[in-house]
């Protein structure tokens, strides 16, 4: 029986495995910047920090990047080197962006055929 090869191979198959898993920050605490350090710097930047969490050792970062795209980014809590960024695709990335931030029109607003087009409005008294 041929041993080696299966020794070899089993080898780097293990060796392979540890540096897929190896995706974690790992800079020590003592190092780390507080979270609000990395807030003033992406938003100095252009971004809109909605929540930064730690997540595996790194800082996580849920936001709109400068370009107005929503994403999730994870950030090395010692350097705020950015380690992995993901781009959260909105439902409604097929209309035109300008038209998306902009206040609806009483057109907008008004039933047709029954179908209300929007969101309705709401009053609280």
């Amino acid at each position: 029986m041929k041993l080696k090869p299966i020794v070899i191979s089993l080898s780097l198959l293990l060796v392979s495995g540890a540096a897929l898993a190896d995706d974690d920050c790992d800079d020590p605490v003592a190092q780390w910047q507080p979270r609000e350090n990395l807030r003033k710097q992406l938003e100095a930047e252009g971004w809109t920090v909605f929540r930064i969490k730690v997540d595996d050792g790194c800082y996580e970062v849920k936001g709109r990047d400068p370009n107005g795209y929503r994403v999730e980014a994870e950030f090395s809590p010692a350097t705020f080197e950015l380690m992995e960024m993901e781009r959260e695709d909105d439902d409604d990335d097929h209309r035109d962006r300008s038209k998306r931030y902009s206040e609806p029109t009483n057109e907008d607003r008004v039933p047709r055929k029954g179908i209300v087009k929007g969101r309705p409005s709401v009053t609280v008294e």
